[in-house]
């Protein structure tokens, strides 16, 4: 059985988490990418990863969509710290993803893991729509010097 998801932190390629990464460390067949694709909501930093809280006023998430089979998605709710009925940062629910590319918008229902409001805390809000984008900005050349 396969189980849509949209990732837009951590997982994405070449993030700390990187999805095909954390499959391979455990074993499990890998994701399938499905492509490039937008959800309603808002980044928020808490500095080495991203929150996305859903919003309904027009404002959307970059990220992408991936084929998953079920224990690469327990194995994405062991990442995000996700635990049923119990209080967590991370939620998983359902979103409707709208998948990129030309002509009509395809829409996906996915499985996402935004953040309870409520675990927001002190993290900033993020102007732009992509996590990666934003945390490269980050980073400039004297940040990346060695210290002395």
């Amino acid at each position: 059985m396969s189980i849509y998801v949209f990732v837009y932190g951590t997982l994405r390629a070449g993030e700390i988490n990187d999805l095909a990464r954390a499959a391979a460390r455990r074993g499990l067949p890998p994701a399938s990418h499905v492509g490039a694709a937008s959800v309603p909501g808002m980044l928020v930093d808490f500095g080495d990863w991203p929150g996305l809280i859903p919003v309904d006023d027009g404002r959307r998430v970059r990220g992408d969509v991936f084929r998953v089979g079920p224990a690469l998605l327990a194995l994405m709710d062991e990442i995000e710290e996700y635990e049923p009925g119990k209080p967590c940062c991370f939620v998983r629910r359902t979103v409707c993803a709208r998948l990129e590319g030309p002509g009509e918008p395809l829409l996906l229902h996915c499985e996402y893991y935004p953040i309870d409001p409520a675990w927001r805390a002190t993290a900033v809000d993020i102007a732009g729509d992509d996590w990666i984008v934003h945390r490269v900005s980050r980073t400039t050349p004297d940040d990346r010097k060695a210290p002395s």
